[in-house]
């Protein structure tokens, strides 16, 4: 089996190198160590010290010299268009507050699909899209010993509230 040497990121892969390619979903991209299966049959283990967040795009160089390429895998997901500014900055809070995973294009949030935020976020005056589309969010959630996302819902807000 290959095993992974280094990751390259989207920008300098060389497609003349590419032999294979991955489809991951965006748990999947953030993995320390996995076997990997590309589309013609390739594996190849990927075994790293630290976990690392592979984005769509990016390249696996294998100790043989190719490169095995990562797709993001479409997931169902909103897409939440703020009315101004201000708007994208309220309706981050609250995605926060709720610890959810995000992504950022341009002026526009994507969040993993899940009808009770999608209801909020109208709620909140947001206009809600749901597409299917690769999921690559911020880096920097909380990452369990499995490498997944650390979700919980217990319904607690975070306020800044001073006693004083």
């Amino acid at each position: 089996m290959l095993r992974v040497v280094s990751v390259i990121r989207k920008a300098e892969v060389e497609a003349a190198k590419v032999a294979d390619r991955v489809v991951l979903d965006a748990d999947d991209r953030q993995r320390r160590r996995i076997v990997l299966t590309g589309e013609k049959g390739t594996q190849a283990l990927l075994d790293l010290e630290k976990p690392v967040a592979l984005r769509d795009g990016d390249g696996l160089l294998l100790d043989n010299g190719s490169i095995m390429q990562i797709a993001g895998q479409p997931e169902r997901l909103l897409e939440i268009e703020p009315s101004s500014p201000r708007d994208f900055v309220r309706l981050a809070w609250h995605l926060g507050n709720r610890h959810t995973d995000v992504q950022i294009i341009g002026g526009r949030i994507r969040i993993r699909y899940d009808h009770v935020l999608e209801d909020m976020l109208r709620g909140l005056g947001a206009k809600v899209t749901p597409l299917d589309a690769p999921f690559d969010p911020e880096a920097g959630a909380p990452q369990d010993e499995h490498g997944h996302a650390h979700h919980h819902d217990h319904g607690h807000d975070h306020h800044g509230h001073s006693h004083g």
